[in-house]
C-alpha cells in the first residue's frame, strides 16, 4: 500500500473495545478504514467498500493503536537507572543533571533520535510527552515526531523553584516569555505534533509562575499535562508551598490549569483525596495511570478501581524513565497486577482490573484525550497495530480473545509487530 493511500481494507483476527470491559472479537473480519476513519468492522465486506484496496493479515492480530498519556522524552536515556529512590531523590539524583543536558543541543539531536526511534517501531501511536526547559530542544523534539508519524502533544516544561537554578529558564518572566514565543511558533506548525503547557508540578513552580501559565492556556487554548498526588513527600512539600489549598488539585484549579476550559492530563493521583478526586471528574481531568513508575518509585498504588466507578476519565503512561519501558503492552499488564494487590492488600472493596479493562484504558481511554480514537468503531481514526504471535511458543489451541492476553504477557517471547497505522497512514517500522 502507498504511503499516502488512507481508504482501504484490513482483514485479520480483529479486538477492539467499544465500552469497558468488553472485549469484541470478530474473527476473519473486515476492518474498512476511508480517508483515515473507521466504517466499522464486518464479518461480511459490505458491496460499497469492494472497489478499495485490501491488505489480508491472515491469522495476525488487528487490535487499536495504543496511548501513551504521560512520557518524559529526555529521561530515556538513564531508563532502568536509580530504581532504589524515591520520587523526589530520583529528580535531584538522575533527573535533573540529566535534562540540563538538553542546552546542548547536538546532545539533545542524539538523545531524542534515539527515543522517538524506539518510540516509532512500539506499539504506541498516540503519546503525551514531556520535553525540557529549553526551547530549541523542545522545537527539535517536536519536529522528530512529527516527522515519524506518531500523533504527540509535546510540551516545554516550566519550573523557577525546588530545582537546579540551569532548570529555572532565566526566571519567571523570561521563562513565560519563551513559553508565549514557543506557543507562537509551534501552534498549528506541525501536522501531527502539538504544543502542550507543562508546569513540571506545584513544588517547582511558584504562584507567580502558575498564574503566568494559566494566563497563556486562556490566551492560547491549549491542552496542561503535569502531576498531581504522585508521593507523599511530594504532596507534603506541596502544602508546605500552598498552605492555603485543601487538595494539591486546588493548586492547578486556583490559577485555571486543571481541566475545564483547558483540557488536561494529570499524572499519577496515587494519593488524591476524596475532594480531589470530586474536582478531577467535575472538571473532566484525565489521570494517566503509570503502575510501573509507582512501583519503581516506591509511590504507592493508585486506587484506579475508585476513580472509574466516579467515572472519572483514565489513561494509561509508561512515565520514562520513573517507568523503565516504552512497552504499553507492559503498562497494561502491570496495570492488572497492581491492582490485584491493591485489592488484596488495601481495600478488597475494590476488585482487581480485568485484562479487557486495563487494554480499554491502553486504547480507547486514553485515546479519548485526542478525541475519536483508540477504537474500531465507526467515526473513529484509525489508529491499528497488526501483532503476528506465531513465535510465541504454546502447545494449546487459543482463542483469538486468548492470543491476545498472552500477547500482553509474552510480546517479548517472540511477539513481532507486523505494521502500524495512525489515522489510516502506514508508520515506517
Amino acid at each position: 500500500m502507498k504511503m499516502e493511500q488512507r481508504s482501504f481494507i484490513i482483514k485479520g483476527n480483529i479486538c477492539y473495545t467499544k465500552t469497558m470491559g468488553c472485549l469484541d472479537v470478530a474473527d476473519q473480519a473486515y476492518l474498512v478504514c476511508e480517508a483515515g476513519v473507521c466504517q466499522g468492522v464486518f464479518p461480511v465486506l459490505p458491496s460499497r467498500f469492494k472497489g478499495l484496496p485490501m491488505i489480508d493479515y491472515k491469522e495476525d492480530l488487528v487490535i487499536p493503536g495504543m496511548v501513551d498519556l504521560h512520557v518524559h522524552a529526555p529521561q530515556y536515556p538513564f531508563r532502568g537507572l536509580g530504581m532504589d529512590l524515591e520520587l523526589m531523590e530520583w529528580l535531584q539524583a538522575h533527573t535533573f543533571p540529566e535534562e540540563s543536558r538538553y542546552a546542548d543541543l547536538a546532545y539533545a539531536k542524539d538523545a531524542y533520535e534515539t527515543f522517538v526511534r524506539d518510540l516509532q517501531k512500539s506499539v504506541t501511536t498516540r503519546a503525551v510527552v514531556f520535553g525540557t526547559v529549553h526551547t530549541p530542544a523542545t522545537e527539535l523534539l517536536m519536529g522528530m515526531l512529527d516527522a515519524c508519524g506518531l500523533v504527540t502533544y509535546v510540551g516545554k516544561v516550566n519550573m523557577d523553584q525546588n530545582c537546579p537554578d540551569s532548570l529555572q529558564d532565566g526566571g519567571v518572566q523570561e521563562a513565560l516569555a519563551q513559553t508565549a514565543a514557543w506557543l507562537q511558533a509551534t501552534l498549528g506548525k506541525y501536522r501531527h505534533t502539538y504544543p502542550v503547557l507543562t508546569p513540571r508540578f506545584a513544588p517547582a513552580c511558584s504562584g507567580q509562575m502558575l498564574e503566568g501559565l494559566g494566563k497563556l492556556q486562556k490566551e492560547y487554548g491549549v491542552p496542561v499535562q503535569s502531576h498531581l498526588s504522585e508521593n507523599l513527600s511530594e504532596i507534603a512539600l506541596v502544602t508546605s508551598l500552598f498552605p492555603w489549598a485543601s487538595c494539591y488539585g486546588d493548586v492547578y484549579t486556583h490559577y485555571g490549569l486543571f481541566g475545564g476550559a483547558a483540557k488536561t492530563v494529570m499524572a499519577h493521583c496515587v494519593y488524591s483525596s476524596d475532594r480531589e478526586v470530586k474536582q478531577i471528574k467535575e472538571n473532566g481531568v484525565y489521570v494517566a495511570h503509570c503502575p510501573q513508575s509507582n512501583t519503581n518509585l516506591s509511590s504507592g498504588i493508585a486506587p484506579i478501581r475508585k476513580y472509574l466507578d466516579r467515572g472519572v476519565a483514565v489513561g494509561l503512561g509508561t512515565d520514562i524513565a520513573g517507568g523503565a519501558t516504552l512497552s504499553m503492552l507492559r503498562c497494561i499488564t502491570d496495570a492488572v497486577g497492581v491492582s490485584k494487590l491493591y485489592w488484596r492488600l488495601v481495600d478488597q472493596q475494590d476488585k482487581p482490573l480485568s485484562m479487557e479493562e486495563a487494554f480499554y484504558l491502553a486504547t480507547k481511554g486514553g485515546g479519548a484525550f485526542f478525541g475519536n480514537v483508540g477504537s474500531f468503531e465507526e467515526g473513529y481514526e484509525l489508529d491499528a497495530l497488526v501483532l503476528d504471535d506465531r513465535e510465541i511458543s504454546s502447545t494449546r489451541q487459543l482463542s483469538t480473545k486468548e492470543r491476545l492476553e498472552r500477547y500482553l504477557y509474552l510480546a517479548q517471547e517472540g511477539g513481532r509487530l507486523v505494521a502500524k497505522y495512525v489515522a489510516g497512514a502506514p508508520v515506517l517500522l
